[in-house]
């Protein structure tokens, strides 16, 4: 064996490596780092779960606004464009393009998978590290709410399980274009909500909240201009985080717990509604008024019923309408939302004790199949 190939064997395994005293001015001690001090980002409201919105194009980073007015404070806005951002009242913002993706979803999905690391820990920094479930929130019919949604979620689904997040689904809430924003906006809708119930059906997106903008403009005829789109991201952020802020709380009567509200989080398409009772005596009318409130929600129509196998409903009124109101009353009311839904299906009860005179019920749907009347609807204005 030469000298080569003797040189070469050590690192071969044929021979231990010789013992080599090296000066010690070469010799590197390695340097011993600090860990990082985690990054908290704490609510400013009492609720049960650390919940994360990050909002992607105008109309999803409006949604995200909605929610940081409330007191969430994980917040986050994405825009192909800086102008459309400089009216978000948000501290974290970013801007992944150069002047906007003019409704077109591919320049944004485009963008979007060229910024993805930087996208990621942007989401990290906005966050911090206690983060239960990631909401992605689009306007379905635009440019770069549509083109970053499928990407958003995948992110957000690699954060939550970074941090071993209570949740492995990601909650998508996709915004419904007025018909009067055009074909193509309508035709965007239709593609962005199909992918988006791809997603929950591969079990990666749970909830998937869908806010029907043109229904809320029937509901609303004559609502300014100043006023709709808060007035439409009010009612999904409002019962949203009710449900939220009851599952956390105490109740002497019945509670819904936080396990009871994830059971619901998990379980695909949700819609949400509301009831307002005023005479607590009339039993049919208790019963009437959840049925005839969930037929006819104000976030999205087209869903059916009989395919859902999740819900829940919880009742709060002050002490007195509590006193008063007969137990099978409240009963009938819930029997009957279990009878809208499919066989076999779960409804998690709880009633609570308020300041408002009137007994108000708010419910959650979920399981639902998709919303095909909607989707058939939307195709025919394309």
């Amino acid at each position: 064996m030469n000298k080569e190939q003797e040189f070469w064997s050590y690192f071969n395994g044929d021979k231990n490596m010789p013992d080599l005293d090296l000066p010690e001015d070469i010799i590197i001690e390695p340097e011993v780092q600090e860990e990082a001090p985690k990054r908290e980002v704490k609510d400013e409201v009492d609720v049960a779960f650390n919940f994360a919105f990050v909002g992607a194009g105008q109309g999803g980073s409006r949604i995200a606004e909605t929610f940081h007015k409330i007191g969430y404070r994980k917040i986050a806005a994405i825009n192909t464009a800086q102008q459309d951002l400089n009216s978000i009242s948000l501290e974290n913002k970013k801007c992944i393009g150069d002047g906007g993706a003019g409704k077109d979803p591919s320049v944004a999905e485009k963008l979007y998978n060229n910024n993805k690391e930087d996208i990621l820990d942007f989401l990290k920094y906005s966050f911090g590290e206690e983060v239960d479930k990631v909401f992605v929130c689009v306007g379905a019919g635009g440019g770069s709410g549509a083109g970053s949604m499928e990407g958003l979620v995948h992110t957000s689904k690699e954060l939550q399980e970074a941090y071993k997040s209570r949740s492995s689904k990601v909650g998508v809430i996709l915004a419904l274009p007025k018909y009067s924003e055009g074909k193509r906006v309508c035709a965007n809708a239709v593609e962005t909500l199909n992918k988006a119930q791809k997603l929950v059906e591969e079990g990666i997106v749970s909830p998937l909240v869908i806010v029907d903008n043109e229904k809320i403009s029937k509901f609303y005829p004559s609502l300014s201009v100043a006023k709709f789109y808060p007035t439409a991201n009010q009612s999904v952020a409002g019962i949203f985080h009710l449900f939220n802020l009851i599952s956390a709380k105490d109740s002497s009567y019945s509670s819904f717990d936080q396990k009871d509200y994830q059971s619901v989080l998990e379980s695909g398409n949700i819609i949400f509604g509301t009831s307002k009772v005023k005479d607590v005596s009339d039993a049919v009318g208790i019963a009437r008024s959840v049925r005839e409130n969930l037929k006819n929600n104000l976030l999205c129509g087209g869903f059916d019923l009989k395919t859902a196998h999740m819900a829940a409903a919880v009742a709060i009124a002050n002490d007195e309408v509590l006193g008063d109101l007969p137990e099978s009353h409240l009963d009938g009311a819930f029997e009957q939302l279990n009878r809208l839904l499919g066989e076999g299906s779960t409804v998690h009860r709880g009633v609570y004790s308020g300041n408002k005179p009137d007994l108000n019920i708010f419910t959650a749907v979920g399981g639902l199949a998709a919303p095909e009347e909607k989707i058939t609807e939307l195709k025919s204005q394309t």
